[in-house]
């Protein structure tokens, strides 16, 4: 009896893992193609980009994101590594799922504590007295490398989202 009752358990439980990951993977993503599809480029067409206040609202803005990327991150690389310890027989991409969930999770924390503040602090205007605006040369290099992560974390994430789907995770 204890081990029907066991096996039920766990059953009922894979579900409830494999739906968290899956909404962890749609807030992120749907998030991300928010903010780099609608946000980025209304900002970027009405000249806020020119404005010396940008750098402090554009690094308030990804700090705050960042930190919620993280946390899914987190929470799709833990669901995954629950959903394969459930069960041996989880699926046949269980450890390549786990192991795009850990570059997930390394994208994020080169985004959160690497380009980020190194592109806040390129953009941060020091001269008071300085009214021109110039974009630092090394900010094209740092958006380049940007938005290839992301381009990365969109491929990857739309990856496990469809293994997660077809109950293949």
């Amino acid at each position: 009896m204890t081990a029907i009752t066991t096996t039920s358990r766990v059953e009922s439980i894979k579900p409830r893992w494999q739906a968290i990951v899956m909404v962890a993977l749609i807030f992120w993503l749907s998030g991300s193609l928010i903010i780099d599809l609608v946000i980025m480029p209304s900002l970027y067409v009405s000249g806020m980009m020119t404005s010396p206040e940008f750098a402090a609202a554009g690094n308030l803005m990804f700090w705050g994101f960042n930190r919620v990327e993280l946390v899914c991150a987190a929470l799709i690389a833990t669901g995954l590594m629950v959903l394969n310890n459930l069960s041996s027989g989880f699926g046949k991409q269980s450890r390549t799922a786990i192991i795009l969930s850990l570059v997930l999770l390394a994208i994020v924390l080169i985004d959160t504590y690497a380009l980020t503040p190194q592109m806040s602090a390129l953009g941060m205007q020091l001269n008071l007295f300085d009214s021109t605006a110039e974009v630092p040369t090394g900010m094209n290099l740092l958006h380049q490398g940007y938005f290839g992560l992301e381009a990365v974390k969109l491929a990857v994430g739309g990856t496990l989202l469809g293994w997660c789907y077809q109950n293949q995770v």
